[in-house]
């Protein structure tokens, strides 16, 4: 069989609602991955809390962290398609300064291996570090270098109030994606990137045409990568936006190993 370019999210898809991977997904993509075939995280998540799900998978291919803007390969650290797009720190300083107004409960700036808060007192979550040493309070004094990304806790109904607030204040700078499935959240990166920025980077480079190409999510964050790909799969739990976009769906939720199953039929593993 051809090579194939398989991006997966991760939460909501690849992991299950205890944000673990199952056995069955693990072996699953181990094979693929021996096959030949490219498996590409493309996740909403940072590096530093996804690379030990990429090394639990055991596989040899892309990244893509910060739902696009940042694109590497963490086993070839001069990987051609790289690239890194950040944001101008000033905005992180006046989202920050508005904060209250913006009804924003916790701000955070994300660069590749640490965070910068506006609070210590962070949620009991997998998507944050556990060592305090990895985190710092959101300033000037702290923050001295553009960030990749800006994380938005904010109550879940005040959510699209909030996007649009950025957007009409910063939407010739940024773009606002949602993810987090159990602990939703926002995430402003730079204007112009999206999953599918990278899929297509990464796909030109392994010379993998879109017909080669599936894309598996399920929240609003997937969406241009679900459109952009050969075969777009939402998954069985995913938003009615990400179904209505996408050529067909899992029979199974994450919770059920639906990316695994899939996987398996389509490829006669």
């Amino acid at each position: 069989m051809n090579q194939h370019l398989i991006a997966i999210d991760l939460d909501g898809t690849t992991l299950n609602n205890q944000s673990k991977l199952s056995r069955f997904t693990i072996e699953t993509l181990r094979k693929l991955d021996e096959l030949g075939h490219i498996v590409m995280i493309v996740t909403g998540r940072p590096y530093r809390n996804s690379i030990n799900i990429y090394n639990e998978m055991n596989i040899n291919s892309p990244m893509v962290n910060f739902n696009g803007a940042y694109c590497h390969h963490p086993r070839k650290p001069h990987f051609l398609p790289a690239y890194h797009e950040e944001l101008d720190k000033e905005i992180a300083f006046e989202l920050f300064a508005n904060q209250d107004n913006l009804d924003i409960n916790l701000l955070i700036a994300e660069g590749k291996e640490r965070l910068f808060t506006s609070s210590m007192n962070l949620p009991d979550s997998p998507f944050f570090p556990k060592d305090l040493a990895e985190i710092s309070q959101l300033s000037r004094a702290n923050l001295t270098q553009n960030p990749t990304a800006l994380t938005i806790l904010c109550d879940v109904e005040k959510q699209k109030t909030i996007e649009d607030r950025i957007m009409a204040r910063y939407g010739d700078d940024v773009s606002v994606r949602t993810w987090g499935g159990v602990l939703p959240i926002l995430e402003v990166v730079r204007q112009g990137i999206n999953k599918s920025v990278a899929v297509n980077k990464v796909s030109e480079f392994y010379h993998i045409p879109n017909e080669n190409i599936l894309a598996f999510g399920d929240e609003n964050n997937d969406l241009e990568m679900i459109k952009y790909a050969g075969l777009g799969v939402a998954m069985k739990n995913a938003t009615d936006e990400i179904k209505g976009v996408a050529d067909t769906q899992t029979e199974f939720t994450n919770d059920e190993d639906g990316l695994a199953h899939f996987l398996t039929n389509y490829f006669s593993l």
